[in-house]
């Protein structure tokens, strides 16, 4: 009998705190009972788990559910999906709150790892790939912008205080919004959480797209700043 692949050792999970008036339970509970259902309706479904209810001194009932779902693609889909949409817009009037973790081994943000947190270390890939990776980002997007401001004449009177302020600010814009989420999907395969262990191969495979691509953008940078000199 062999053994499954160590990545399929790990599912994805997303634990819910509901706040319930006293009273509600009921109504949660069969509220709840259609969410479970919907859910196994999506690809990945494994299952779902509702723990007993914290009773609270305040009026209110603290219900606590975890889902499970076999990878972290699975579980988005789920997470995104129209039916869990307007399943928790009709609890709103069952439950006051909710929030929720969503444990999705995944890529959460840029890397799904909370720095300096110990509970979440591991969760993100190794810090020497999130450096990298993060060069490969930054690098064409303050490139290209230093380019366009220098051309088009851009805050060049400026002071440095007062002109790095709204560079930094459409460079984080851009970064976490388009580049980085097109940068990390593309490199998934590579940027594995710490504790999956990557094959050596994979690794220099990732290593080597990253250092080429941007030798690549180092030489057609150096040669679009030599256009413009002349």
């Amino acid at each position: 009998m062999t053994n499954p692949p160590l990545e399929q050792l790990f599912y994805s999970s997303l634990v819910t705190e509901h706040i319930v008036l006293k009273g509600r339970d009921f109504a949660f509970k069969r509220w709840h009972h259609n969410l479970v259902e919907t859910s196994k309706q999506y690809e990945g479904f494994l299952r779902c788990d509702l723990c007993p209810p914290l009773r609270c001194k305040d009026p209110v009932v603290k219900w606590y559910s975890i889902f499970h779902f076999d990878s972290p693609e699975h579980l988005n889909q789920w997470m995104e999906s129209s039916d869990r949409k307007q399943l928790l817009a009709s609890g709103q009037e069952i439950f006051s709150a909710y929030r929720f973790k969503s444990f999705t081994t995944g890529l959460e943000g840029w890397f799904s790892a909370l720095s300096g947190n110990s509970e979440y270390k591991g969760l993100g890939p190794p810090r020497w790939k999130q450096i990298l990776v993060v060069v490969l980002g930054l690098y064409p997007v303050v490139m290209m912008q230093a380019i366009a401001f220098s051309i088009l004449g851009i805050m060049q009177s400026w002071s440095l205080a007062s002109s790095m302020i709204v560079n930094n600010l459409i460079t984080s814009s851009l970064l976490s919004l388009y580049v980085m989420p097109f940068v990390s999907k593309r490199l998934s395969f590579w940027l594995k959480p710490a504790y999956r262990k990557v094959a050596l191969r994979t690794n220099l495979i990732g290593a080597a797209l990253v250092a080429v691509s941007l030798i690549l953008m180092v030489i057609v940078f150096n040669g679009v700043l030599e256009m413009i000199k002349r």
